[in-house]
């Protein structure tokens, strides 16, 4: 049985692990550790920190490239399939050729696991294929707090849900119905433009967060819609990369 444990690091920030998740990576017998192409070295570069500058124990470290999703795939969760398959023959073959049959693997997970992240869904199908594991999650601070705390304000108004979707459902569907708050994901189109009441919502914007590199805009939608168009796009230009999130809630009638 091999142990698998999915390690949420926040922004791989040192100070946003937990003493759980430095635990865990230091009784690794394996770290597999991504890369995501040039243009995101820095996030690879932050998980090597980790395991140098943090653990106490010297795990082995194996090193992978992501596969490439085919953004052309003309059904979107057609091509998200094929990717998780692709990934999930690359972790199966990693993990037989540099583990024993008991041996336990670690993975570090930018974020949380449970929050748009694909990690949980690829371990599932190591077991479809029939590799023996047993999967263990340690929760990790999530964009979406690192977005709130940077910002000093609550996710929710009192009493009142939160909706969390991604740019492609906003902009495919609108607002969600009977949601005052939405925080939206995963959004390289900037899709909060297209919303028609944008004099009514406020917005909190953030690139980078809990990053050296943070950075943040606030305000009404209809004011500072084109600021946050343009900032992003200077960061991404400047980066080679961006990964950002934001918050949106309707001003009260």
């Amino acid at each position: 049985m091999i142990a698998l444990s999915l390690v949420g690091i926040g922004s791989g920030n040192p100070d946003h692990l937990t003493l759980q998740a430095i635990k865990t990576l230091e009784a690794a017998d394996l770290i597999l550790l991504p890369r995501k192409g040039d243009e995101k070295s820095d996030l690879a570069d932050l998980r090597r920190g980790i395991v140098a500058e943090v653990l106490q124990t010297a795990p082995k470290v194996v090193e992978f490239d992501y596969p490439v999703r085919d953004a052309k795939t003309p059904k979107y969760l057609d091509g998200v399939n094929t990717w998780h398959d692709a990934l999930a023959k690359i972790w199966s073959g990693l993990i037989h050729d540099h583990s024993g049959s008991d041996a336990h693997v670690a993975l570090m997970v930018w974020g949380d696991p449970s929050l748009y992240d694909s990690t949980l869904r690829i371990a599932d199908r190591l077991k479809a294929q029939g590799l023996q594991i047993d999967v263990q999650v340690v929760p990790g601070i999530t964009s979406l707090q690192m977005l709130t705390a940077a910002h000093a304000i609550p996710l929710n108004d009192l009493g009142a849900p939160v909706i969390i979707t991604t740019g492609r459902q906003l902009r495919d569907h609108g607002w969600p119905l009977g949601a005052d708050t939405v925080a939206v994901m995963l959004d390289g189109e900037c899709s909060f433009q297209h919303l028609s009441d944008a004099q009514q919502i406020d917005i909190w914007w953030g690139g980078y967060v809990g990053m050296p590199q943070q950075v943040l805009r606030a305000g009404l939608l209809a004011e500072i819609s084109d600021d946050i168009i343009q900032t992003r796009a200077e960061a991404r230009a400047e980066n080679g990369w961006i990964m950002d999130i934001y918050l949106m809630r309707k001003r009260a009638d």
